[in-house]
């Protein structure tokens, strides 16, 4: 059996839909995320674009990538060859350093050899490849320059007299080995780089994995045992103690506790489950205790469900092809069939000997079309890009998320750890007359410091410069709240039901008054003194202070703004108030997340998609741009193709402006890199000798490919010091100029 099939597809070949989906067979260990039905069972290259195949990140990995470390091995060997050939190619213009140029190129033709047909020899294999299918690509442009720069200087150290000697300088001909080795080691370069970057494509999923419980207490004819998750059937009884993780999806039948379900909705506030309320798998249960029946397991499970999400919008997203690419397509039989009619026409109408003018300028043309400037448009304002990207802390992962994002239409944000803080605190304290706030705060820490809710975090962080009092019999009821003795006197802290069943009477104006801070997205906390309200609190997510400002930057270019989050609507359409958000969807589930993301898409839109919980990570994924907050979770980050350092939504402004001016920059490389050979080309076919009697020399060839190399790297550096004219509207709501 073939270890590379295709299925049959109607896309024929790589260039398909942007919502195409490539999905692999379930047997598929390796497929690739260009050509629709190329699978393999091996690693290996596709035989349509040339492209390494990817692993199918549903299929356990072995721990082992042989591709990375043959190519690791092979750029560090071709790389200590390609040093000795490089000084010698340049040792003339070092003073002082005279070398025998009968011994040197002896040894730059054999550390040549391994470099190109060893460390090289698979883009050989690939442009082949390329010729066959007819999907030209960088590769076939490699091969060709390289192959001809490799001929030309083996034929000038083996049989020098097939040349002229108009094209000899002081009576030697031009050798271009450095070229052939450096060009190799530069593409080996790029090829292990993209090939690290292809073994990380499944960290997002592995991490997701690693959530799921492993064992479960399982209730049987009264007796508990601790089993693994894959021997639970459907219908088991399963105990989840205080601080456990809950071991699959499924309803409580006996007992209760605070659920945190963050890695589902987002929302750092944990959700009292009593009997009959359904639990989902994965998600913490922060204290009480209960019993409950498993109703899906296995694949049928919302974290199995997420994982399935990641996996097929991560494989659905075809890397971007590259421009050079596109252009190689076209660019590469105009080269070849340039050199061919240059052979032709010299050989038959050329000056004696033909033959030799025929080699020489059909090799001319060849050379002066090596791909060194059109492989390095790109990749170079890339590589500088995601460096200044880096310097302002914007991690870019990948060159197609610097190409899309100057696109982006729409922008669809979570709220909390996105828009807000991510971390609830107090905003406001309301105590009755004779009663410090300062106080009341001081005496509600003092009781909640033995509580792991997250409300009472909160309000022990508020309390962080205060000494805390000594508190005694301290007892927390799930769903209600906690008491405790301060000074022989009982506090009671939680809701005012709480209050209520312990014959404590709620003012009325302070009812009113917490009625309003709901309004507002707030928490309310009741606090009581004996047999009397003391005061509440009120505890809130905050919005970041660059929210507003980044959302009216964001505006201002053009962007629809939309919330996607799994928190109640009041709070969140209370924020969108606050922030002028375009467009809320709360209280949704992933799903509704990815579904939002592809109809979006679906309707032409490019979407760039914020978040940082493990719910955002299938939307992240499926976006076009995928952004995660520097201090979410590593699901997130790993989904994401841009994560911001510092968690700040202006970032996001700040990485448009560099993605227009890095493409603006690479549509300069590429016309440089072909203004070169739309002028090169034809001096080097010959078209100025009938009338003038000029010819373009190999080295002079050679020179002017070096020019355009050096051109395309001299514009690429500019991104580091340019400054785009878009101002920014800061969180101080001063315009000003950022520096890119």
């Amino acid at each position: 059996m073939n270890p590379i099939h295709e299925k049959k597809s109607c896309c024929g070949g790589h260039n398909r839909s942007a919502e195409a989906e490539v999905k692999p067979s379930s047997g598929a260990k390796y497929f690739c995320p260009m050509c629709p039905g190329v699978e393999s069972e091996k690693p290996s290259d596709c035989p349509k674009c040339g492209m390494g195949l990817e692993r199918n990140p549903l299929i356990p990995d072995d721990g082992e990538d042989h591709e990375i470390r043959a190519l690791t091995r092979k750029f560090w060997i071709a790389t200590a060859l390609t040093l000795p050939v490089f000084f010698l190619a340049i040792a003339h213009m070092i003073p002082g350093v005279h070398l025998q140029k009968d011994i040197t190129k002896w040894i730059e033709f054999i550390l040549t050899i391994p470099v190109v047909f060893w460390a090289g020899g698979m883009f050989f294999t690939k442009a082949w490849v390329s010729l066959k299918t007819w999907n030209l690509n960088m590769f076939t442009l490699i091969a060709t320059g390289v192959g001809a720069a490799f001929i030309h200087s083996s034929i000038a150290v083996l049989a020098p007299g097939l040349f002229p000697e108009s094209f000899k300088e002081h009576g030697e001909v031009g050798l271009y080995f450095e070229a052939s080795a450096v060009i190799t080691v530069l593409v080996l370069l790029g090829q292990l780089l993209e090939a690290k970057a292809r073994a990380r494509t499944g960290e997002a999923i592995q991490a997701l994995m690693g959530l799921a419980a492993k064992t479960a207490h399982r209730l049987r004819d009264g007796n508990e045992e601790d089993v693994p998750i894959d021997e639970i059937k459907k219908g088991d009884l399963l105990r989840v103690r205080s601080g456990e993780k809950v071991p699959l999806d499924g309803t409580i039948t006996e007992g209760g506790g605070n659920i945190d379900e963050s890695m589902i909705t987002g929302e750092p506030m944990p959700v009292m489950k009593k009997e009959g309320d359904p639990v989902i798998g994965a998600t913490l249960n922060q204290n009480g205790s209960f019993v409950m029946r498993a109703v899906k397991i296995g694949s049928d499970t919302l974290l199995s469900q997420i994982v399935r999400m990641v996996a097929e919008a991560q494989r659905s997203r075809a890397p971007i092809q590259k421009i050079a690419d596109t252009a190689a397509g076209l660019f590469v039989p105009i080269v070849v069939a340039a050199a061919i009619i240059t052979f032709i026409i010299w050989s038959l109408f050329g000056p004696t000997p033909a033959m030799a003018f025929a080699l020489v300028n059909a090799v001319s043309v060849l050379i002066i079309a090596c791909p060194c400037a059109l492989g390095l448009a790109t990749p170079m304002s890339i590589m500088v890009g995601i460096g200044k990207a880096a310097g302002m802390g914007i991690l870019v992962k990948n060159a197609g998320a610097i190409e899309l994002t100057e696109k982006v239409t729409h922008l669809v944000t979570d709220k909390t750890g996105t828009l807000t803080a991510g971390k609830p605190r107090v905003t406001d304290a309301l105590a009755v007359p004779g009663i410090d706030s300062a106080y009341l705060i001081q005496l509600a820490a003092s009781v909640e410091v033995a509580s792991g809710h997250p409300l009472a975090r909160a309000i022990v962080a508020a309390a962080v410069d205060q000494k805390l009092l000594f508190v005694t019999d301290f007892a927390s009821t799930t769903a209600g709240g906690v008491t405790g003795r301060v000074d022989g006197v009982t506090v009671r802290i939680g809701k005012s039901a709480f209050l209520s069943d312990n014959g404590i009477t709620i003012p009325s104006d302070l009812e009113t008054h917490a009625a309003v801070l709901r309004e507002n997205a707030k928490t309310v906390v009741w606090i009581a003194l004996g047999n009397e309200v003391a005061g509440i609190l009120a505890i809130a997510d905050p919005i970041k202070e660059t929210s507003a400002a980044a959302i009216r930057s964001l505006h201002d270019m053009g962007l629809k703004i939309i919330m996607c989050t799994g928190d109640n609507r009041a709070t969140a359409e209370a924020v969108a108030r606050e922030l002028g958000i375009d467009e809320v969807h709360a209280e949704v589930m992933p799903q509704d997340k990815i579904d939002l993301v592809r109809k979006l898409r679906k309707q032409g839109a490019v979407v760039a998609m914020a978040g940082d919980g493990i719910n955002d990570a299938p939307a992240l994924a499926a976006a076009d741009v995928g952004i995660a907050m520097g201090a979410g979770s590593d699901v997130a980050i790993e989904s994401a193709s841009i994560t911001l350092v510092k968690g700040d939504l202006m970032a996001i402004a700040k990485t448009i402006h560099l993605s227009s001016a890095t493409m603006r920059n690479i549509r300069q490389n590429l016309f440089f890199a072909f203004i070169y050979n739309a002028v090169g080309v034809p001096i080097a076919a010959g078209v100025l000798y009938p009338f003038f009697g000029i010819l373009l020399s190999p080295m002079i060839a050679g020179a002017a490919m070096s020019f355009s190399s050096v051109s395309v790297i001299m514009n690429a550096l500019r991104l580091k010091t340019s400054v785009s004219r878009k101002r920014i509207i800061h969180a101080d709501g001063v315009s000003r100029v950022p520096a890119l």
